[in-house]
Parts: structure tokens; sequence; C-alpha cells
């Protein structure tokens, strides 16, 4: 063991050499290097899009499709009254099968007959076979 201490004794006294060409490194870039590393990029974000729930879309009957649409005419044939309604509707999922329903309330600004869409207000676009819920709100 002696001779290892006195073998690097003229070492200790030495001042840490200091690059006049290259800045010092900070702390955070210095322990970045010692960082596990990641093999399979994009694993973690798998997991989390697999594990991610969606709902099946329900399909309605006939006569609950007769009465959405009874329920909508009611609504549009006075557009001048622009009554509240409150929506629940389907929205696809663009990742995987199936979707999330949603709730939107609001008022409606048009119906577009030739891509089957509602438009709201707000923008907010909702196509017509995707409505599970129709109903006006009383204020």
């Amino acid at each position: 063991m002696e001779k290892k201490q006195t073998k690097y004794q003229d070492m200790i006294d030495y001042k840490h050499p200091v690059s006049k060409v290259h800045a010092r490194m900070s702390l955070h870039d210095r322990a970045a290097q010692f960082a596990p590393f990641a093999a399979l990029t994009g694993h973690n974000d798998a997991i989390k899009e697999t594990a991610r729930l969606t709902q099946r879309k329900i399909e309605l009957s006939e006569e609950e499709k007769e009465q959405l649409n009874l329920k909508l005419s009611q609504i549009l044939c006075n557009p001048q009254k622009k009554e509240q309604v409150s929506i629940t509707y389907f929205l696809k999922d663009l990742q995987k099968e199936g979707g999330t329903y949603l709730t939107v309330t609001g008022t409606i600004k048009k119906v577009d007959t030739v891509g089957h869409k509602l438009i709201m207000e707000d923008h907010t676009t909702i196509l017509l076979e995707d409505i599970s819920y129709l109903d006006t709100i009383d204020l």
C-alpha cells in the first residue's frame, strides 16, 4: 500500500486541468452521460397506448333513431329560438378500435345535410350517425 501512495504523491498537489478551447460541462450534462440507456425507444409509449381504454359504439334501434330525428327536427324547425341542447355522441378513436362518448352543451349553428354533420356554435362538428342522446335544456 505504501508504494502506491508514494507513487502518486507528486500528482496530489497538481491543479485540475482547464481547457482553453472547450467550456466546462454543466453538472446536468455531465449527469446525463450516466443516465440509463433506453434500448427500446417508444416502448413506454406503446405500453401506455395499449393500457388506454376505449368504449364500443352502442348501436341504436330504429325506434331510438326515429326519436332522435324527431327531436332534432323540432329543434331545427324554429331556428330563431336558438335553443340550448345537450348532445351525447360517440367520438371514434384515431389510434385504435373503439372510441369515447362525449357530451356537449350549446346551440346548434347548422346542419350539413350533405356531410351528415351537426355544427355547433362553438364549431364542434358531430356526425349525425354518432349521436346517441339529444335533448333541449330549459334555462
